[in-house]
């Protein structure tokens, strides 16, 4: 139940505009074994990786909502949440066998943590992508980029694009901050960079992202009306019989996948190999994607018959252990929405077409219905 008391104590204030950890990348550079490191490690590369664009556009957000929902939230949220969790080990335990039942039960409160602390998928508020030359930044809406927070001046500065590298601007002394002194004019490193930059006002947080050679800015706000009003995960029952040991084929050479985003953006992505497993008596396989040479698990996206009814229209995530020999461990208990089930300023890729199975996968994380 630890892990669940995180959520409550950021938006309670303990944790309150401060971003305990960098997210150095969305969908692959944007959780099987509970373990601290699962969805931190997983939300991080997912932040990278995707290679979606959300809304090409900067997004209205009015500090007013602010306030207006942080009272009403606080009292329901706590206890929904924490109820919540403590029904869904009672059901998993009555579902399928202990060591299951728990080992499922911590990623998902692991899961829980991650998605709903300050650097989590229910920050994001907006994402504006940079246009050659002088972008104009601040409070006013007759900016090119514009949030409405108390935090900013009517015109706070400009986000300089020139021949890929961007160069924040502060135009008033009321500047945002970076490490915790004020800027007056900065070189910005982009999140696919292991130390990218983030700049700061108030509970805002800006970083530079960098997509299939486009250029964008995406702020967070931990107390963002997404992240207060959170209505907790919705999962199928655990079962056994989705925790699935599965033939590896590696692919000598490996191939070079296309994947394509939400807005029909492609990047090249390597799969060592197709994950093979069979289910109602019929073959079925997955290719898989190492993310970065080095990597101890792969990453899996994948659609099914529940896409768009029970599960996330665009497909589910997965990671999985590297295989031992040919064998290999697939858990779709452990399937996951992507960020862009949660908000409109992530960048999420789509499976690939050979990864969309016409095989209903009754397991895992069911579709996240947001407040609009």
């Amino acid at each position: 139940m630890q892990d669940q008391f995180l959520f409550v104590k950021a938006v309670l204030g303990e944790e309150k505009g401060v971003f305990d950890e960098h997210c150095s990348a969305d969908g692959f550079n944007q959780a099987g074994v509970a373990r601290k490191k699962l969805m931190r490690k997983k939300d991080q590369r997912l932040h990278r990786n995707s290679v979606g664009y959300g809304t090409p556009s900067c997004n209205w957000y009015s500090d007013s909502m602010r306030s207006n929902l942080f009272n009403a939230f606080v009292g329901a949220t706590a206890m929904t949440l924490l109820l919540s969790a403590a029904m869904s080990v009672s059901r998993a335990s009555a579902e399928t066998s202990g060591d299951e039942s728990t080992r499922i039960a911590n990623w998902r409160a692991e899961r829980l943590a991650s998605l709903t602390s300050a650097t989590g998928w229910l920050t994001p508020v907006a994402l504006y992508w940079l246009k050659e030359g002088r972008n104009s930044f601040g409070r006013a809406p007759d900016r090119a980029f514009s949030v409405d927070d108390a935090a900013l001046a009517a015109d706070t500065g400009e986000f300089v694009l020139t021949r890929g590298h961007v160069r924040y601007v502060a135009h008033t002394s009321r500047s945002m901050t970076y490490l915790g002194k004020a800027v007056t004019s900065l070189d910005l490193v982009p999140d696919v960079s292991a130390m990218p930059t983030e700049l700061v006002a108030g509970s805002l947080h800006f970083m530079l992202i960098e997509r299939a050679g486009h250029l964008g800015i995406r702020v967070r706000d931990s107390v963002s009306p997404n992240r207060l009003q959170f209505k907790g995960l919705q999962y199928f029952p655990i079962q056994d019989d989705w925790h699935i040991e599965a033939r590896f084929e590696p692919y000598v050479p490996e191939r070079r996948i296309t994947i394509v985003n939400i807005l029909g953006m492609t990047v090249e992505m390597t799969s060592p190999g197709a994950i093979v497993f069979e289910r109602n008596g019929k073959p079925w396989r997955l290719d898989a994607i190492l993310e970065t040479p080095g990597d101890r698990e792969l990453f899996v996206m994948f659609s099914d018959a529940t896409s768009g009814r029970q599960t996330y229209g665009a497909g589910r995530f997965l990671y999985v252990g590297l295989p031992q020999d040919d064998r290999i461990e697939i858990d779709f208990n452990e399937a996951f929405n992507p960020p862009c089930a949660f908000t409109d300023f992530a960048t999420c890729p789509l499976p690939p077409q050979q990864n969309r199975l016409a095989l209903a996968v009754e397991a895992g994380e069911l579709k996240y219905e947001r407040a609009h």
